[in-house]
């Protein structure tokens, strides 16, 4: 599990220190504020200790990490990443089981990443970016460009959600936990997806066995089947961490309650979970998770003074989002007054 999180001139975040982290942490922010890059940086370091001296692989740290930061932000090279207007350098640490992964490099830096500290255990467990956007409708199209093509377009984190979502799904039975939110999910989407070989095509499957194209199913049932395949593949397991960019995207508010749910019941298993959002919603949502379970959930959220640190055990944080949603509230009772 991630414990802490140090960055300092990357890319719009310049500067952030978000410790104590718990089983579900939450980044709340407006358009533009580095809510998705934040997850990016994570993402980037997480891949590369999972990637170093995995089977075959021959690779130094630093350059699987280079490369991840390249297909993973698409510059052109890594130091445009260095926050502009400084000549400090872009640095990072995260914190995993107590052990440190560090680097940080200047903004004339191509693809080197000379000062890299690594104290991380090899990781045999696997992480995963779900994105903003469903990738199941251009699946093959994200496989062509990047392993023929090889140009930019889909980043890295659609990259490898297209390839984990490749691995067939595992007959036997599976932990419990994995197994309920799988069947939760099914429930949510009315049926399930799956990848047919002959025409290399995912379908959705509804409860009476009758087959959709998955260009006809509506964007939200495709993001949630996104988790219920990695859970029946068995790429996730209880040492899996999983970052989600605004789970709110096209799915109905019922919908993403339950979703939520689900998350709570994985992160009970031992899976940590990342989410950006700017959704009151999901906000309340998870506070009343942190409430009724007496969960820790570390918040860190986008202000006019930068970035602060809260915790939803302890209420609602003090954010833009939050602010704006009071407001009309009160205006609206203020409506009904008069």
């Amino acid at each position: 599990m991630i414990n802490q999180i140090k960055l300092d001139n990357f890319g719009p975040l310049s500067s952030i220190n978000w410790s104590v982290l718990g089983k579900i942490n939450l980044i709340i922010g407006g358009n533009g504020s580095g809510k998705t890059f934040l997850l990016k940086s994570i993402y980037s370091s997480l891949r590369t200790l999972e990637d170093y001296k995995r089977g075959n692989e021959q690779r130094s740290a630093s350059e699987i990490l280079a490369d991840k930061l390249y297909w993973t932000f698409q510059a052109e090279k890594i130091g445009d990443l260095v926050t502009r207007g400084t000549d400090a350098p872009l640095s990072s640490c995260i914190t995993l089981d107590g052990n440190e992964f560090s680097y940080s490099f200047g903004k004339d830096t191509t693809k080197q990443i000379s000062n890299l500290e690594n104290h991380v255990p090899p990781r045999a467990s696997n992480s995963i970016f779900l994105p903003a956007k469903e990738i199941l409708s251009l699946h093959q199209i994200i496989l062509k460009s990047r392993e023929l093509d090889k140009v930019f377009g889909f980043d890295d984190t659609y990259f490898d959600l297209a390839k984990a979502l490749k691995i067939a799904t595992t007959k036997g039975k599976n932990i419990a936990e994995f197994a309920q939110s799988r069947t939760q999910l099914e429930s949510i989407l009315g049926g399930v997806i799956e990848y047919e070989e002959a025409s290399g095509r995912w379908l959705f499957v509804n409860a009476k066995r009758q087959k959709f194209p998955i260009g006809v199913t509506a964007e939200g049932i495709k993001k949630i089947a996104i988790l219920d395949i990695l859970l029946g593949n068995r790429y996730l397991n209880t040492n899996s961490i999983v970052l989600i960019d605004e789970p709110e995207s096209a799915l109905h508010p019922t919908a993403i309650s339950r979703l939520l749910d689900i998350v709570a019941i994985l992160a009970e298993r031992g899976i940590q979970f990342f989410i950006a959002s700017h959704s009151y919603f999901v906000v309340k949502k998870l506070f009343l998770v942190a409430q009724t379970r007496n969960w820790s959930i570390p918040v860190i959220s986008a202000t006019s003074n930068g970035w602060g640190c809260d915790d939803l055990k302890n209420g609602m944080p003090d954010n833009p989002i939050i602010a704006e949603s009071i407001a009309l509230y009160k205006q609206e009772v203020e409506l009904a007054l008069k």
